[in-house]
């Protein structure tokens, strides 16, 4: 398009173009920011009007993103300002794990709605939260759900209406309940058996004919030769899986790894690494990708739950939550959704590397796609007017296993004195296993003294997560040993209060009030009684 452009103005030169190198961020759909970067060498002699004045965002939070788009090399150049004083400095924190972090948001976000810290109150309708990818937003509807706080997902469907979780979901339903019929017809041909609408229409026949469901319809076709060759093969494998998996059910299985051998064995998860490869082969937008990332983060909020039938009556719940269209409901969107909005408070959870630069994107377009990135993260923090939250998780669960993280190095390159660093003392300086390997224990004296953004960034802290950690003496507490017992009411700096259900050596079992069950060595905890307030 551009090179034809050009053709056709270079007889009159008359040209006007309109756009913003710092926000082009479409590059995976065939964007080139280098049209507008060389648009003065293409047409010499261009004026270039700079339009920096911004009406939408305080200084703070303009200043915040002009140094942080300043890293990026290949830009024009521009300096946002405003001309309203003062307001909220950009706000980041830290959290221990995602669980936390969309815990924490949402009851920030019922403050801002209350009005907090001598605010005004902001309506559910001005707040949104902005995620690097799709798969990031089933944890705060899972926790919305929870506490009953009104959501609404903008530019795509909510994360289990998508079509790869209502199919895999299609799969537990048929493990739980092999009479459900609805879910039979969804995945009986997904991925591809060879069964078409005419091989359908017979098992309907014979369900119909033996009043029975489909599942025992299917069963009647092969016994009647109605369904031949392949598809036969296939069906019967199929129909064999169902009550493999249904046993496994009955049985009480560990219903994560129920999870995953069925999406294993259906060929379910194998159709969609097929359809990526063949995305990448060809060059096409990658949705296959995000749709496996989505199918592992539905195993992962299964570990949330005590079998499949619980979480299937839960995802029930969260698929009612969209009734009432004009309620006032938080919006919650990806960045590259969120281009040309604006809302009075915005949150950017996980600024983590990996995550936010992604690495997938790093990895395949390298110093490119990390400057795409940083003009992402610089959307991101402008879509907000008066309030802006960036938080991190210092631990995420990834394949089931947790996985220290680092903040992003975007973080790094904000400028100091317009953030405001919320992270409590003691989240990675309390030895939490794998967290203090990776160089995370200086933290808590960077963050208290505010001067974090003053070294050369992340990169120092890596080199040191290469240095083995030297031992430490260690304490193990026994139970006799303990200023608590099992009923007792104990404190956690970072869970809060709860009660105490077992004790197994120096590790207890911790309902906690609002942060749910855990296990936390006892070495960390508080007897409840004499405590005015929070110890810390």
């Amino acid at each position: 398009q551009y090179l034809w452009l050009r053709l056709l103005a270079q007889g009159h030169r008359n040209i006007c173009c309109v756009g913003d190198d710092d926000q082009s961020i479409y590059g995976w759909r065939g964007a080139e920011v280098g049209n507008i970067l060389r648009f003065e060498k293409d047409f010499p002699g261009a004026v270039v009007v700079r339009l920096e004045q911004n009406y939408r965002s305080t200084e703070h939070i303009l200043a915040a993103a002009s140094g942080l788009i300043a890293a990026n090399r290949d830009r024009l150049g521009k300096e946002l300002w405003t001309a309203e004083k003062g307001g909220e400095k950009v706000r980041l924190i830290g959290h221990w794990d995602g669980d936390e972090e969309a815990r924490w948001i949402g009851e920030e976000i019922e403050s801002l709605s209350r009005g907090t810290r001598g605010l005004d109150p902001i309506p559910l309708n001005g707040q949104a939260i902005l995620v690097r990818a799709s798969h990031q937003m089933r944890a705060f509807e899972d926790r919305f759900l929870t506490i009953g706080l009104p959501y609404r997902v903008i530019g795509g469907p909510r994360f289990y209406e998508r079509q790869e979780i209502r199919d895999a979901m299609a799969y537990f339903r048929l493990a739980v309940s092999p009479d459900d019929d609805l879910a039979f017809e969804r995945v009986v041909n997904l991925p591809k058996r060879g069964l078409g609408d005419k091989a359908q229409a017979m098992i309907r026949t014979c369900a119909r004919q033996a009043e029975a469901g489909l599942v025992m319809g299917a069963k009647a076709a092969l016994q009647q030769g109605a369904i031949g060759g392949k598809a036969a093969g296939a069906l019967r494998a199929f129909l064999d899986g169902i009550g493999r998996w249904h046993a496994a059910v009955l049985e009480n299985a560990d219903h994560v790894r129920l999870a995953e051998t069925i999406l294993e064995e259906s060929g379910y998860t194998e159709m969609w690494l097929k359809e990526k490869a063949s995305e990448k082969a060809s060059g096409k937008e990658n949705e296959a990708e995000g749709r496996l990332e989505n199918l592992k983060e539905l195993v992962k909020a299964l570990e949330g739950f005590e079998n499949l039938q619980g979480f299937l009556e839960h995802v029930a719940l969260i698929m009612d939550n969209d009734k009432d269209q004009s309620e006032d409901k938080v919006s919650i969107m990806t960045l590259h959704a969120a281009k040309g909005l604006e809302f009075p408070a915005v949150f950017l959870p996980g600024w983590e590397d990996g995550l936010f630069p992604s690495q997938r994107a790093l990895d395949e377009s390298g110093q490119r796609a990390l400057e795409e990135e940083r003009r992402l993260a610089y959307v991101g923090i402008t879509r907000a007017e008066a309030i802006c939250t960036i938080s991190f998780a210092g631990n995420r669960r990834v394949y089931g296993q947790w996985q220290s993280q680092l903040p992003s190095r975007f973080i790094d390159e904000l400028p100091v004195r317009h953030v405001e660093i919320l992270t409590p003392p003691g989240l990675y300086g309390g030895g939490f296993g794998a967290a203090t390997q990776t160089g995370f224990g200086s933290l808590e004296s960077r963050a208290t003294k505010a001067d974090v953004y003053n070294s050369p960034g992340w990169k120092r802290m890596e080199s040191r997560a290469s240095t083995p950690p030297r031992p430490k003496a260690r304490t193990v507490t026994t139970v006799d040993s303990l200023a608590f017992g099992v009923g007792d009411r104990v404190f956690h700096v970072k869970f809060g209060y709860g009660e105490v259900i077992d004790l197994e050596g120096d590790t207890a079992l911790i309902e906690f009030d609002k942060a749910g069950s855990k296990h936390v060595k006892a070495g960390f905890l508080k007897p409840a009684v004499g405590l005015d307030d929070v110890p810390f």
